[in-house]
């Protein structure tokens, strides 16, 4: 609305349903005009608002005025003694569909024109009551909350505001809808509710809730089959659907015999899924725990279930070990039971009562469930053993450990394998892809770097259950030591060792490497020899010169059948190492008093004269040294080399070596020099000899060679000549027929040619007269076919016009002068031009025509 200020216009045209506010400035009363109208204003008048339109509330709209004018009983506006309208201040009122109405001073537009809400079905709008008020006899209090469910057109109220829109929620089949009070309330079923109550409405369609109540949420149902069941608590007493009493923290099973879908109540909380636990007739399980008749679980005990069976598990209840296999044992197998309670053994042929803590063991072949009374401890089977194979058992009542070798053995209820503790270096030793020979424990040889062992590897093939056997290579000995006889034996190879339980491998550590360094080769495997040992020493004359020596010792055992006197072997751990360093004592020894000169002439039998020693009878070196403490015997030494320590001594001694290798070399090479010049002047005479042969062998080839020459050249003139007149003849006879067959081929080309074009001009002249001729006769039969149309239409317009029809064409001009002249009432006439001679004789006759008998006469 627009207002504005007139005070120079006086007169104030209003048009229809418009109207204008009019001041009175005497009385300060403002009155309202409205059209229409002309209104002249006076002077001590004022038109504050206007014109206006008036406003139009058409059907389905309201609208909401601001301190609305009080009306009486009769529906008219109500003043004050001063003219002036009264107003209902601070109120509102909604108007409907109404006449247009204009606004006493006072009222304003609170809300414009607005179509009314239309409430769908399946929805409501949320009203808030603001005032105390009284609908359809019912009380309303401020602060009540109400809905308006569609469908339906909604019309305001002043003591009422909108506070939104609520909308049904469908609830599909197998589902259910959470409900929750918000305040004391009835819900739909006329069920009265408390504050903070829940419920479900499981009814399928569409649920629009009440005013105080609060949708928490959709459920879904869970399908139940025969595999899965559901686990239920409750989370406090209840009935449930079937009227069945609940208590609280009462956990139950829901399965398909109860019903085919389950939807948990408010007061029910979904624990799991149970599936269906199924056992074969091979199958059987224990249940901890379980349920007796009245639903209630029976704490610690067990109870035995055999297949084929398929059930589910009670709450509560628990499978020991889960689904288990029915132990069927074979020939070769066998299970070790004991008994945790005391109960009657039928398993057995007679029965047999067990007592609690007894152990007993089943042999096959035959099928076992363990009864909830007995514990399966072990699973066992037949161990098959080689002649060369056995196993260590162990007795655990008495303890006692004994070796099983050759034969298939099943443990007994009371034993088991025993393992045999082993040191990690033995257990590298018996490796079996070490060679006793080749591989002597884990010395690393420089040209055989891959040959170090790793112990990992043994110890994930190592099983120390089985006998420890080991394979005595030919001329070897192992010893074998038992630390609870306390004695010791020796087997020499080729043979089998395997220990007892009580029984150890007696260790060698070996001295190796040049010089001798101790505790190099570990080996279980004594080498008998023959055999050698390397080693430097360093020796110094008696003129003080350093030598270093490089010595082999060749050396071999001495075995014996004596267990006695072969236990000697292995009285010296590291008998390289003593050999060596008594050896090299001998040797320095010796050296020490003779001087370098004297050494380096007769070292070999210095050397062998110090390691062996003289024969106290002969005078002579001995042959060999023996070793009586471990029966070795040292049967020779080798001087591989011999080098002064000195740096002097050792250049002085290369020289003279240098030195004496040059004399010898000089002889060798006047000798050699000697014997290539003689056996130079021998060849040169044997192929002087042969040369001149080789001339006159020559000479004789020559000879025939020249001869064959001129034979030669004599056939070629000839030949060459009678070979150049044949040719000549040859090629005139080619020229002349091929003179002759090109003629031949002219001639026929030319009569082809000629035959073609004659052809062509035949062909052309045939062509050119049948064209005319189809020519002239399409012409004739053309011509031929227009005469025909042309008399066909002749003869159509003929037909069409009719006999009679031409007959008056060609009678009519002359009928018309014969009516005309009927008409004058003339006889006849005659009419010319002056000129043209007339022969009135026969002018009725000529000009007019005779009239006929009957024809009336005219006067």
């Amino acid at each position: 609305m627009s207002k504005r200020h007139e005070h120079e216009a006086s007169v104030y045209r209003i048009p229809p349903y418009f109207y204008i506010h009019v001041l009175d400035q005497t009385t300060n009363v403002t009155r309202i005009e409205t059209g229409p109208k002309t209104f002249v204003r006076k002077d001590n008048e004022q038109v504050i608002f206007g014109p206006e339109k008036m406003v139009i509330v058409p059907p389905r709209h309201y609208c909401v005025i601001a301190n609305p004018v009080l009306r009486d009983d009769s529906g008219s506006v109500q003043h004050d003694d001063l003219g002036q309208v009264k107003l209902d201040h601070a109120e509102d009122e909604i108007r409907l569909q109404q006449d247009p109405f204009p606004l006493y001073p006072g009222e304003l537009l609170k809300v414009k024109v607005t179509v009314l809400k239309v409430v769908p079905a399946l929805t409501a709008l949320r009203l808030l009551v603001n005032r105390d008020f009284t609908e359809d006899g019912a009380e309303k209090k401020a602060g009540d909350e109400m809905l308006f469910e569609g469908p339906g057109t909604y019309v305001p109220r002043k003591e009422v505001e909108v506070l939104g829109e609520v909308k049904a929620a469908i609830i599909t089949p197998n589902s259910a809808l959470r409900l929750k009070a918000s305040r004391e309330t009835v819900d739909r079923d006329g069920k009265s509710r408390v504050a903070g109550e829940e419920w479900m409405v499981r009814r399928s369609g569409a649920y629009l809730p009440g005013v105080y109540e609060t949708i928490i949420g959709t459920v879904g149902a869970i399908v139940l089959t025969e595999k899965q069941a559901v686990h239920v608590c409750a989370v406090q007493t209840f009935t449930d659907g079937k009227g069945k009493l609940r208590k609280s923290g009462e956990e139950y099973l829901i399965t398909m015999k109860d019903m085919e879908t389950f939807i948990p109540d408010v007061y029910e909380k979904v624990v799991g899924i149970i599936n269906v636990t199924t056992l074969t007739n091979r199958q059987y399980c224990v249940v901890v725990n379980p349920v007796d008749a009245t639903g209630k679980n029976q704490l610690g005990a067990r109870k035995l279930i055999k297949g084929e069976k398929s059930f589910f598990l009670q709450p509560g209840e628990i499978l020991e070990n889960g689904v288990q296999d029915v132990f069927i044992l074979g020939d070769n197998e066998g299970i070790v039971l004991r008994a945790q309670e005391f109960f009657l053994d039928e398993s057995v042929a007679p029965s047999k009562q067990r007592q609690p803590g007894d152990k007993w063991m089943l042999q096959g072949p035959l099928e076992y469930i363990p009864p909830v009374e007995v514990e399966v401890l072990s699973h066992r089977r037949s161990i098959p053993l080689h002649e060369n194979e056995g196993i260590y058992v162990r007795n655990i009542k008495t303890g006692q450990v004994r070796a099983v070798i050759g034969q298939t053995y099943m443990l007994g209820e009371d034993e088991e394998l025993w393992e045999k503790s082993v040191p990690a270096i033995v257990k590298s030793l018996l490796s079996t892809d070490r060679d006793a020979a080749a591989d002597r424990g884990d010395w690393i040889n420089p040209s055989r770097v891959n040959k170090r062992q790793d112990t990992s590897d043994d110890d994930d093939s190592w099983d120390p259950t089985r006998v420890i056997t080991i394979h005595v290579p030919h001329n070897a000995a192992v010893q074998v030591y038992d630390y609870k006889s306390k004695q010791s034996r020796v087997v020499f190879g080729p043979d089998l060792v395997m220990l007892g339980p009580d029984e150890q491998f007696t260790q060698l550590s070996l001295s190796a490497g040049k010089p001798k360094k101790a505790n190099k080769i570990r080996t279980i495997a004594l080498l008998l020899g023959p055999d050698f040992t390397s080693d430097l020493i360093v020796v110094e004359t008696a003129d003080h010169a350093r030598l270093q020596l490089d010595i082999s010792y060749n050396w071999h055992f001495i075995p014996s059948d004596d267990q006695k006197e072969a236990a000697k072997l292995f009285a010296v751990a590291d008998f390289t190492g003593d050999v060596c360093k008594a050896l090299a004592s001998k040797i320095r020894g010796s050296v020490s008093s003779v001087t370098f000169d004297h050494f380096h002439k007769n070292s070999a039998s210095i050397i062998q004269q110090a390691v062996f020693g003289l024969d106290p009878a002969t005078g002579s070196p001995n042959s060999s040294l023996l070793f009586p403490q471990n029966n070795l015997k040292v049967t020779s030494v080798d001087i591989k080399s011999v080098e002064p320590v000195d740096q002097r001594t050792r250049d002085s001694l290369q020289k003279s070596v240098t030195l004496a290798i040059e004399i010898t070399t000089q002889s060798q090479e006047a000798a050699a020099k000697r014997d290539a010049e003689r056996v130079e002047q021998e060849a040169k005479g044997r192929l002087e000899r042969q040369r001149i042969t080789d001339e006159a062998l020559a000479e004789k080839e020559r000879k025939q060679l020249i001869a064959l020459q001129a034979e030669s050249a004599a056939v070629e003139s000839t030949g060459q000549a009678k070979a150049e007149a044949v040719s000549r003849a040859e090629a005139a006879k080619i020229e002349a027929e091929a003179a002759v067959e090109g003629a031949k081929l002219k001639a026929e080309a030319l009569k082809i040619e000629t035959d073609a074009e004659l052809e062509r001009m035949k062909s052309a002249r045939e062509a050119d007269i049948h064209y005319t001729a189809e020519q002239n006769k399409m012409e004739i039969e053309k011509s031929k076919e227009m005469a025909t149309i042309e008399t066909e239409k002749f003869k159509n317009m003929v037909d069409a016009l009719g006999s009679d029809t031409l007959q008056a064409i060609a009678s009519g001009p002359q009928n018309q002068q014969v009516r005309l002249l009927q008409s004058l009432g003339l006889k006849s006439t005659l009419i010319t031009d002056g000129r043209t001679p007339i022969n009135l004789l026969n002018t009725a006759t000529g000009l007019l025509g005779e009239i006929q008998g009957d024809q009336p006469s005219t006067s």
